[in-house]
């Protein structure tokens, strides 16, 4: 399975490629998590992607298709891959579809996970953070018995910057300005699958792998 997961801010495409990545004995691979993992190992690759941060730029596509390179190349990778936060532009998905002409590796599709904006942004703004052991709870769907302290260690729980609703709703407003085209680039080839995000997570799982099989 070749997959890539997208959808807006809170549409739950991690917890479905992590899902899907047991499932199907697949990688799953997170751009996200890569970039701060190849910065933190000081490869070549993870050196420029640093210096692009912190000069406040964008990390180079080139770079980021790199990384999803190196990636793809290893073991875990061999049965498939889900792939989590990349492409963002056009530019970058069609950088992603000469990469894998090149592997042979064509996708087997493209899930949009679909969310109403307020959904997203009630999942998002209710996450809490425990400062000591980063155990993340939900006030609502996965509330602490206190909601000021973790229940595990004890630990105050905080809320991230990224989870502020202001903040929020910009990042809901760049991804539906910058990767809405992507989703068009995918759907005139007939890739994309649209998948209804709402409702519990194993029902959403269902719908995904319906829509890809």
């Amino acid at each position: 399975m070749r997959l890539l997961i997208m959808g807006t801010p809170g549409a739950g495409k991690g917890t479905q490629a992590k899902l899907l990545a047991t499932q199907f004995n697949a990688c799953h691979i997170s751009t996200g998590d890569m970039l701060r993992e190849a910065v933190r190992s000081g490869s070549p690759l993870g050196r420029e992607a640093r210096r692009a941060m912190d000069e406040g730029r964008l990390v180079p596509d080139d770079v980021v298709v790199g990384l999803v390179e190196e990636r793809l190349d290893s073991p875990d990778c061999a049965q498939g891959f889900l792939l989590d936060g990349f492409p963002r532009t056009v530019a970058q998905a069609r950088a992603l579809d000469a990469l894998l002409a090149r592997r042979k590796e064509p996708l087997d599709g493209v899930v949009l996970i679909a969310l109403p904006p307020e959904r997203a942004v009630e999942r998002l703004s209710g996450r809490r953070v425990c400062e000591g052991c980063g155990t993340m709870f939900h006030l609502r769907f996965d509330p602490p018995a206190d909601p000021n302290q973790c229940t595990r260690c004890g630990g105050p729980l905080l809320q991230r910057d990224d989870d502020r609703e202001e903040t929020i709703r910009h990042r809901m407003d760049v991804y539906a300005r910058e990767t809405a085209p992507v989703l068009e680039h995918y759907r005139a080839v007939g890739l994309l699958r649209e998948i209804d995000g709402a409702g519990e997570r194993e029902d959403v799982y269902r719908r995904i792998v319906a829509g890809v099989q």
